[in-house]
């Protein structure tokens, strides 16, 4: 009997594998076949490009705000832009949706890229079918990609480190200790990570006292998915070096170490400096829960993807570099700036 049941058992795991498998190709199949017979064209509308936004986070509110920019210009341009993958039940990763992209001839790829061989080897591959591709807020140097968008990394890493700075002045003239600063990466570390770091560390190094003041750390999240992330934060509050400073670099880990920060009741113990202006970290702000966050123009970061796309299929060339703006909020400005958000919202009500 127990063979029995041990080989039904194996039947079911066997056959559970390959429906996964088939589901996967399907959905996978479906899709380029989707994209190749799309016209380019919704409605009435006829479009004369079509381009791609790929990104791993694609229900987070900032990348819904790069690709909104993104959509609304390219309207103004004619062109269709599409957020790849979003009406998929199947969670595709950025290099399946590359892939698929390049299977079906779109005119121009936006991607969230990283320095990884797979994903310099795709955007490659991408060129050489003469899709130009552009990179989007991490970019991935040593491939052919026409243009990276984004903020200057250094400069958001001095920006951090001021703030370190002005938060370890008086936590250490209080306590008389040396402040702990973790810097949360992802787990694929990215470059613009690293040279956010650098800044901070730079900037901290050469400063007077703060180089014996402050204790920075680098600390590695794993980001496959939300609730990994969620975990690897919340392993920095069981321990007892529990950080004073904590520095995001996304939206997702500032989001769940601003709620890890209450669940643990660690408010006014730990500091946050956050990434992103999504309305969870900014009624942080509000609470005097997080100490400030980065705000990038989303919108303005969309609008340059595209831009750079059409200049190229114009002239042959687009600027290898657009900076994009960044805005510093905390407890000084974030009632005007909750006003200004809640009368624009007005000016947009018909």
């Amino acid at each position: 009997m127990k063979r029995k049941h041990r080989g039904t058992r194996y039947f079911y795991i066997v056959t559970y594998i390959a429906m996964v498998l088939v589901t996967a190709i399907v959905t996978v199949g479906f899709l380029r076949v989707y994209l190749k017979n799309t016209p380019r064209k919704t409605g009435a509308q006829v479009y004369d490009k079509y381009y791609v936004l790929i990104t791993d986070e694609r229900d987070s509110s900032f990348w819904k705000s790069v690709y909104s920019g993104a959509y609304n210009f390219g309207l103004e341009n004619n062109v269709y832009v599409e957020n790849l993958g979003a009406t998929l039940s199947a969670d595709l990763s950025k290099e399946e949706l590359m892939r698929i992209a390049i299977a079906s001839n779109v005119d121009g790829i936006i991607v969230n890229a990283e320095e990884t061989d797979t994903m310099r080897s795709l955007i490659n591959e991408a060129t050489a079918a003469s899709i130009p591709v552009v990179t989007v807020n991490n970019d991935c140097v040593s491939s052919k990609r026409i243009s990276y968008v984004g903020i200057s990394n250094y400069t958001l890493g001095k920006e951090y480190s001021k703030q370190i700075m002005d938060i370890a002045d008086d936590l250490f003239y209080r306590d008389a200790g040396v402040v702990n600063v973790a810097v949360l990466v992802s787990s694929a570390q990215t470059s613009g990570q690293s040279i956010i770091y650098s800044g901070i560390q730079e900037n901290i190094e050469t400063s007077d006292n703060y180089s014996a003041m402050v204790e920075l750390s680098m600390v590695s999240v794993d980001d496959k998915n939300a609730f990994s992330v969620e975990e690897s934060i919340r392993d920095l509050f069981i321990g007892e070096d529990i950080p004073d400073i904590i520095v995001c670099l996304n939206e997702l880990d500032s989001t769940c170490v601003h709620q890890a920060v209450i669940d643990y009741n660690k408010v006014g113990r730990v500091h946050i400096l956050g990434y992103y202006d999504s309305p969870e970290i900014l009624q942080g702000i509000d609470r005097y829960i997080v100490d400030s966050t980065i705000r990038i123009d989303t919108t303005e970061m969309g609008e340059y993807c595209v831009d750079a796309l059409i200049s190229y299929d114009k002239v042959g060339y687009s600027n290898q570099f657009k900076d994009v703006d960044i805005t510093l909020i905390n407890n000084t400005n974030i009632k005007s700036y909750l006003k200004e958000q809640e009368e624009a919202k007005d000016d947009e009500t018909p």
